[in-house]
């Protein structure tokens, strides 16, 4: 994986998937370890971002290495009208890999191609989000103690969900049986379902959170995502979709846990924080271990 940019999640193999994981379970066992003393790692993000910019600030941190870059576009170049590509060709003679964060589906792919140094997709708009979904599959690892032949739950916002999109590409790999729930303004796109029926793998679609919580290994729930709707009467008719509440976990698998990429609004009520099921901040910390195994990776250090 050196010199590797990681664009799409379907750019890794799943050999290098297990291997990441394996290298993050390290890192999570012995954080601190300066193996990129003489690297350099600029942090672009022309879109708000906490968890996924700070977990690579630390990550990148914790492994000696120096960190740029910026999390507001409005103290940058990018405000005089500077392109894209001068930005990214200007930064990667800077930096020894460049993280980026951007709203517009295929700016990471852009970016990679005219980049000199390896490009990590942080987050392309509704597109793909490939450094969330290892950090997924590794929560599932530790949860589940496997990735294969489990039922996974995707509830919420499916069809703008990028961390969604993803992972069920990711999961493709490992004979996922996927359970999808949400309203019918926010069904997976067809592109995605594409992929479960091309690996010869079954999905099933509800409108009802609580047809799935008795068999679901993983319940992943989302945030509807206002940013992403052009019409804010569209946002309005589906914000509140669906609440999982403590009441109703009475009844799912003892193995059964909760995740969410975060920020969370009100798609998980807080009583179910101190509960069993509830892994969605260990999920969220997880992210530094994973990022810390991805930029050793691409920088040929592990």
């Amino acid at each position: 994986m050196k010199d590797k940019s990681l664009i799409s999640i379907t750019d890794f193999s799943k050999e290098e998937y297990i291997q990441i994981l394996d290298i993050a379970a390290d890192f999570e066992n012995n954080p601190n370890q300066k193996l990129l003393l003489d690297h350099v790692v600029a942090t672009l993000f022309f879109e708000p971002s906490t968890r996924t910019r700070l977990s690579f600030e630390t990550a990148a941190n914790r492994l000696g290495a120096r960190v740029v870059g910026f999390s507001d576009t409005g103290s940058t170049s990018v405000q005089k009208g500077e392109s894209l590509k001068d930005t990214i060709i200007m930064v990667s003679g800077y930096a020894d890999i460049i993280v980026m964060r951007h709203p517009r589906e295929g700016a990471a792919r852009w970016a990679s191609e005219v980049s000199s140094v390896p490009v990590i997709n942080a987050g392309d708009g509704a597109n793909q989000h490939p450094t969330q979904c290892l950090l997924d599959m590794y929560t599932i690892r530790q949860t589940q103690g496997k990735l294969e032949n489990l039922n996974i739950a995707f509830v919420g916002d499916l069809k703008y969900g990028r961390t969604v999109h993803s992972l069920v590409q990711a999961m493709c790999n490992f004979n996922a049986t996927f359970h999808l729930v949400s309203p019918q303004e926010l069904k997976l796109p067809s592109s995605s379902k594409m992929y479960i029926k091309e690996a010869n793998l079954e999905y099933f679609q509800y409108t009802e959170l609580a047809d799935v919580i008795p068999f679901a290994d993983i319940i992943y729930m989302t945030r509807i995502q206002k940013e992403r709707f052009h019409d804010p009467i569209e946002y309005e008719k589906v914000k509140n979709s669906y609440v999982l509440d403590r009441g109703m976990l009475t009844n799912c698998k003892p193995n059964m846990k909760i995740l969410h990429p975060l920020p969370r609004i009100n798609e998980i009520s807080i009583d179910v924080d101190d509960t069993p099921q509830a892994y969605y901040f260990k999920q969220a910390e997880n992210g530094v271990y994973v990022r810390q195994a991805l930029l050793a990776a691409i920088a040929g250090v592990k």
